[in-house]
């Protein structure tokens, strides 16, 4: 007799995974189940598992898996998601929510509707970190603006590892086409996540993701976060900026104390059961 997985389908912007909460429904290969639940013709379809647990060190925590079964460090739009998933199904009641990631302890601020549901949530995402050697194969570890398959990269770690390049035109990048020979690029020994961005003339970023173990994506929560600081340490925009994706918008601010808040929406898709 086959065990019944309870679950739940959610997107930030259209970055879409599904959500488990591992007390009530224990998965032994969490891997394995990334892999057989995202495909999208025979399983559930989405970008990869996010499970949520109870944590020593913070409210719960959170760890998500791509859909080629590797584990990411964190994800922008998934923790936002995890905010809402507890505040829905009566895990805590508090408006303020803290995850434990493998990049930190991330601090959630949820905003609900008038009708009392969280759809939206800020996030402190901690510290950018423009220097890492296990990360960047550099001499010291950084990168503005260098060669990376004849364009212009920036380093921004978000604790996952980000290869910010800008473009004039947005529209030609082949993102399907390229994406791996920069995911798989030497200078990142851990792989990359990699973010082509152009300026508009409203000042708002126009961004598309290819992240690492996943492929492309409508958005990418710490991919908006990085391509904010690396148009800031470029000097082409301020400290606040609109990156617009695929799946919509992120507000990211970078703090007075040095911190990265992403501000964005969260939204459920379906509630379901799938046989483990």
């Amino acid at each position: 007799m086959s065990t019944k997985i309870n679950f739940t389908k959610m997107h930030g912007c259209g970055n879409n995974y599904i959500y488990v909460y591992l007390p009530d429904n224990p998965i032994a290969d969490l891997q394995k189940a990334a892999i057989e639940w995202s495909r999208p013709n025979f399983g559930i379809g989405s970008d990869g598992l996010i499970t949520i647990e109870k944590s020593d060190i913070a409210d719960f925590k959170m760890r998500i898996f791509n859909n080629d079964g590797s584990e990411a460090m964190m994800c922008g739009n998934g923790v936002r998601c995890c905010g809402k998933f507890v505040r829905d199904h009566h895990l805590t009641e508090k408006n303020t929510v803290t995850f434990e990631t493998l990049s930190g302890i991330k601090i959630l601020q949820l905003f609900e509707d008038e009708k009392g549901e969280v759809i939206s949530a800020r996030v402190d995402m901690g510290e950018p970190i423009l220097n890492n050697k296990n990360q960047c194969a550099t001499p010291d570890g950084s990168m503005v603006e260098g060669d990376v398959n004849g364009m212009k990269g920036t380093f921004v770690s978000m604790g996952n590892p980000h290869d910010v390049i800008f473009v004039d035109d947005i529209n030609s990048i082949q993102l399907e086409k390229i994406g791996k020979d920069f995911e798989f690029h030497p200078l990142f020994p851990e792989r990359v996540n990699t973010e082509f961005a152009q300026i508009l003339p409203d000042g708002a970023i126009r961004m598309r993701v290819w992240e690492r173990g996943s492929g492309i994506t409508m958005a990418c929560g710490t991919g908006a976060c990085a391509t904010s600081v690396a148009a800031t340490i470029t000097k082409r925009t301020g400290r606040t900026n609109t990156i617009i994706m695929d799946g919509g918008p992120l507000t990211i601010e970078w703090g007075d104390d040095n911190h990265i808040y992403m501000t964005g929406p969260a939204a459920k898709v379906f509630d379901g059961q799938i046989d483990l």
